[in-house]
């Protein structure tokens, strides 16, 4: 579980030291994608703490799931539709019930 936490503290560090500046024509797919990758973030340390955990589903899931939503959002924006919404819908979602699923099982312990 400290795997997750050192990866998520680590690209905090460097996002706010690096200067890393992206269009704004890419905000959008980027916006999607770590929204997607958060959500592999938070199902990862779930599955950890259920005891479930397996690695090759954290990693295929994180790059996985991160390209797909991106993806998406490029289909809809070539379409003239907004599907990075659905995007921000679904993953924002999940990344709640997971958080939720954490505390009560850090709470219950």
């Amino acid at each position: 579980m400290i795997y997750p936490l050192a990866g998520v503290a680590l690209g905090l560090i460097i996002g706010l030291f690096l200067p890393i500046r992206i269009p704004q024509e890419y905000a959008k797919f980027m916006s999607v994608a770590l929204l997607a990758s958060l959500d592999s973030v938070f199902g990862g340390l779930r599955s950890a703490l259920e005891k479930k955990y397996d690695n090759e589903i954290f990693i295929s899931g994180f790059f996985f799931n991160a390209l797909l939503a991106a993806g998406f959002a490029y289909i809809g924006e070539r379409l003239g539709i907004d599907l990075y919404y659905v995007a921000l819908l679904a993953f924002g979602l999940r990344i709640f019930q997971n958080l939720a699923i954490i505390r009560r099982s850090l709470l219950g312990k």
